[in-house]
């Protein structure tokens, strides 16, 4: 198969033809019909993930068709149109059998623990635990653009923030995850500020349902996010994942508002100083959303089937694999808008 595969961090991508992947027993075999381009993986090819082995094939946010399935996989068959989220349960462990596979203490991470999606076709394993029935009604490259930024943008805000409709939400960064973000919190009725250092992206966050922006360039956003709202957000998310972004939006929080970290915070942002005096002096909440469960999916789902959420809307552009490597190290200097999915394997 061809794969776009890197040998080094921080060196280019290289398109070649490797060898297909087996089958596990419990797991599936999928051709990937398309793959989003995350910030992760920009991250994965950095070296900032300890758990990538060289060479390595990165891509998480995939869909495709079932082409194999191994002897002890009970619910799915060649030709079924599916997703995963791009944390894999094992299903047994304490935190799976408590609903919680998205934390899975045996997890495993296409594109980070083993090969990913920047090939023609992809092995996951644990297929009955960790697999979504893709709609008819979807296509492959807006189920693409729901995971990982949109999948995780949806827990961050529906299940770990839990917002109510009038609330304030604030958006720190207008990337995949923070147009995600925008997006779910106006469809729950809550009132969103997006803040951003791009005026392009503040315009598209207001398209995506924010009420009002801020450019954060012009220094000290929480304040004016106290003086929108009347003391500050309820519910306000890092969806970029810096230092500067993280106490922005711990600042931006009214009295015992809640913080949601869903911005991954590695290399130099790994160890925020976060204002501890603040979260105690107001009684904040500090939350971290790390990927989702598959067994959450119908619901986002619903929404999508209802038209009340359209993550196809995120969708920037289309490339083949052999641009792969080039969007992947522009994603460095935050340079794209919306979600870059590749939909061309040849």
């Amino acid at each position: 198969m061809k794969a776009a595969v890197f040998y080094a961090f921080a060196q280019p991508l290289v398109l070649e033809t490797v060898p297909d992947p087996v089958c596990p027993s419990d797991g599936v075999i999928i051709e990937v019909k398309a793959n989003g381009i995350c910030r992760s993986d920009w991250h994965a090819w950095m070296g900032h993930d300890s758990s990538i082995k060289l060479p390595h094939v990165p891509g998480h946010e995939l869909s495709g068709v079932i082409t194999d399935f191994g002897s002890e996989v009970k619910h799915w068959q060649v030709g079924d149109r599916v997703t995963t989220p791009f944390c894999g349960a094992c299903g047994t462990c304490d935190e799976c059998l408590s609903g919680h596979q998205h934390i899975c203490n045996n997890d495993y991470q296409p594109g980070f623990s083993g090969w990913g999606a920047f090939a023609q076709f992809v092995a996951i394993p644990r297929a009955d635990v960790n697999l979504v029935r893709l709609p008819e009604t979807l296509d492959f490259v807006e189920a693409a653009s729901l995971g990982c930024r949109f999948m995780t943008a949806f827990r961050g805000v529906v299940d770990q923030a839990k917002l109510r409709p009038g609330e304030f939400l604030a958006v720190h960064g207008c990337g995949g995850v923070g147009l995600s973000a925008i997006m779910i919190g106006a469809a729950l009725g809550a009132q969103v500020i997006a803040i951003d250092i791009d005026d392009s992206k503040l315009e598209l966050a207001k398209s995506f349902g924010a009420i009002a922006t801020i450019n954060a360039k012009e220094g000290r956003p929480h304040l004016a996010i106290r003086d929108l709202t009347g003391g500050g957000a309820h519910v306000s998310i890092d969806a970029l994942g810096s230092q500067i972004t993280c106490r922005n939006s711990i600042h931006s929080l009214r009295k015992r508002g809640r913080h949601i970290q869903i911005g991954l915070m590695l290399a130099d942002d790994a160890n925020p100083n976060i204002p501890m005096y603040a979260v105690i002096a107001k009684e904040l909440e500090i939350y971290g959303s790390h990927g989702m469960q598959a067994h959450r999916y119908p619901a986002m789902l619903d929404m999508i089937a209802r038209g009340r959420l359209e993550p196809k809307r995120l969708i920037g552009k289309t490339v083949s694999l052999a641009q792969a490597g080039a969007e992947l190290a522009a994603m460095g200097q935050f340079s794209q808008t919306g979600v870059t999915v590749i939909n061309d394997f040849n």
